[in-house]
């Protein structure tokens, strides 16, 4: 059965406190996961939430401060340990290829595994599958900040009144998708487009228009808030987002789930996130995050 939900691993900003590790998110979709901005102690927090090394098919790091990439040294050994018996691919920001590499290489291990190298120098489509798009846009951080969309390829749903009115049934209905007519019948008379499902994952950045772009539609959108809105300029100063910005964000965007995290240490209150998310004006389902959390991605309309 093809599970596609997000694994929170961590959603803490800067520094870890008692309650929330450095970041971390596994995005299980269909029979792929995608790990993204693993901070330190995600190797840690994939053992509690029950995610293995196999889990991972793809890694993708918006940009190299600690709180989103110090995990990265563990988690490539551990791949390499458990001889992890497919590709990995990595995305990062081609400016930070001297971090990558030394993270790669921090400590001596066994390379067992073909990791492969794929940085990020421009916005554009980063890799295709039949499952799935990947792209990125840059975003807006006092270091080089790429944000990455997920998009399902659209499909066709049958229609079972439109198929019995031209008496096409059975094995029928599968020559018909196959071949696109059937006796002068063509699929698009009997069907209609299902919408493929998009995903979106925005963290450090001000407002800009690559955080738009990547929102733009999304089924779910993970964004950071790491300020509350009182706090915009301080937000602005050091390249963040507020609750009520990224809200706003996921507003405009016509978002269906949002997902709020990458929490100052200075805030106690999940609740507040969430009021000044409503009071931004995002109407759709909104989680707070919590390290540990699955948060299923909406079924299709």
């Amino acid at each position: 059965m093809s599970v596609r939900e997000l694994v929170v691993l961590g959603t803490a900003s800067q520094v870890p406190t008692r309650h929330r590790n450095h970041n971390g998110y596994l995005l299980r979709w269909d029979g792929e996961g995608i790990l993204f901005d693993p901070g330190d102690g995600t190797q840690r927090q994939m053992v509690r939430a029950g995610v293995a090394a196999h889990d991972i098919n793809r890694i993708c790091v918006t940009h190299f401060h600690g709180d989103h990439s110090l995990g990265l040294a563990g988690v490539i050994q551990r791949i390499n340990l458990d001889q992890v018996p497919h590709e990995v691919s990595a995305h990062y920001p081609a400016s930070g290829q001297r971090f990558f590499d030394r993270l790669r290489y921090a400590t001596a291990y066994r390379e067992s595994v073909r990791l492969t190298e794929a940085p990020v120098a421009a916005d554009g489509v980063l890799a295709s599958t039949p499952s799935y798009t990947l792209d990125a846009h840059k975003l807006s951080h006092p270091v080089e900040s790429y944000g990455y969309r997920i998009t399902e390829p659209d499909g066709r749903r049958m229609l079972p009144d439109k198929l019995a009115a031209h008496g096409i049934k059975g094995p029928d209905v599968g020559r018909l998708q196959r071949d696109g007519v059937l006796d002068g019948v063509t699929l698009g008379q009997v069907s209609e487009i299902r919408r493929g499902q998009r995903f979106a994952f925005v963290m450090d950045t001000r407002l800009c228009e690559g955080a738009y772009a990547l929102a733009e539609g999304c089924d779910m959108l993970v964004i950071e808030s790491t300020f509350l809105d009182g706090d915009e300029q301080m937000a602005e100063d050091y390249g963040h987002l507020t609750a009520g910005q990224a809200a706003r964000v996921a507003r405009d965007a016509g978002v269906r789930h949002l997902v709020l995290t990458h929490f100052s240490q200075r805030y106690s209150e999940p609740d507040d996130f969430e009021r000044q998310a409503r009071a931004a004006g995002f109407e759709g389902e909104l989680s707070i995050a919590q390290d540990l959390w699955r948060v299923p991605v909406p079924k299709r309309t």
